[in-house]
């Protein structure tokens, strides 16, 4: 059974602990990988889909019989924008509920040390205070759009909660904003704005476009954070932080999505006109987290919107115009 360990401190000093990243093929775990390796953690333990179904308690808990990891990262959740949570609620709902239940379950009951479980800015009440604080989770309503994920996503929160509570067991959440970076999903329908909007900016300047139409007025503000720089958070904070608090993970930095498209629209090299579909909705005005709980702690992103950009349209370009 998993017994009472707070002393985190030796998880970037044991080079040979054995790390399950769950979702190393994902836009999160895929940068986890790519850090933990940098910093020579080579012993880890990755499983794809079709390896390992994360919604199957026995297979999950012969799994973790099996392989006995040290540690647990769970970055694996299925994830999806408007349209896909409007169309499968369902999925959204009962399928992380079912990934984080068993993964938890089977870390603590197989002696992990120390989890961390990753969830997103969408937990929080749709008219929550800004910049958001952490203890405004469970304050008010959720937005409807995406409230099948918040719920399994906060029920992640609690069950980490639960098991610190009961078991003095050393599960930890961080709530991420919006993340772009290499491997994000650039699919037409279903991404998310900022690799939508790289997506119709390079076809258009392939196309050699007179104009792209970007739907509202330009004015929300939105904040964004590179995934490599959440990469090197996750690492902070299983090196640095036990709790039983959530802690937020964000660049402090907000655009407005007017500021992103020209951003956007500079990094891909796209030279005809923008142009505002203002008859269209503009959704939320402003979401920021507020995470000077993990910045009072010594952590800070590195990565500008700017330069990421450039270094995510360059993998883009590689990754996925070339398939």
């Amino acid at each position: 059974m998993g017994g009472p360990t707070h002393d985190s401190s030796d998880f970037l000093t044991d080079k040979s602990a054995k790390i399950f990243v769950a979702g190393h093929r994902g836009l999160v775990g895929s940068a986890i990988v790519r850090k933990l390796q940098s910093l020579g953690l080579t012993n880890l333990v990755l499983r794809s889909h079709s390896e390992l179904d994360l919604t199957r308690q026995s297979d999950v808990d012969s799994f973790f019989a099996a392989e006995k990891p040290q540690y647990v990262i769970l970055a694996a959740a299925k994830v999806g924008g408007i349209h896909a949570n409007n169309t499968y609620p369902a999925d959204f709902i009962a399928i992380n509920l079912q990934i984080q239940t068993n993964v938890i379950d089977s870390s603590f009951r197989h002696g992990v040390k120390k989890l961390l479980f990753l969830g997103s800015s969408c937990i929080y009440p749709k008219l929550a205070p800004q910049p958001i604080p952490e203890n405004a989770l469970l304050t008010g309503p959720l937005e409807p759009t995406n409230e099948w994920y918040a719920i399994a996503k906060i029920s992640g929160i609690k069950m980490c909660q639960a098991y610190r509570i009961q078991y003095n067991w050393d599960a930890i959440s961080g709530m991420p904003t919006n993340l772009y970076g290499p491997n994000d999903n650039f699919h037409p329908e279903n991404s998310h704005v900022l690799p939508a909007l790289m997506r119709r900016f390079h076809e258009a300047k392939v196309n050699k476009a007179k104009e792209v139409v970007v739907w509202g007025t330009g004015s929300p503000l939105r904040e964004f954070l590179h995934v490599d720089d959440l990469a090197d958070a996750v690492v902070f904070l299983m090196d640095k932080y036990s709790g039983l608090e959530h802690l937020n993970v964000g660049s402090g930095k907000e655009v407005t999505i007017k500021e992103l498209a020209e951003l956007v629209k500079e990094a891909v090299g796209f030279e005809g006109e923008l142009v505002w579909d203002t008859s269209k909705p503009d959704g939320t005005p402003r979401k920021l987290m507020d995470s000077s709980k993990l910045l009072g702690l010594g952590w800070v992103p590195k990565i500008s919107l700017k330069d990421g950009l450039v270094d995510t349209y360059k993998w883009y370009v590689e990754n996925v115009v070339k398939q």
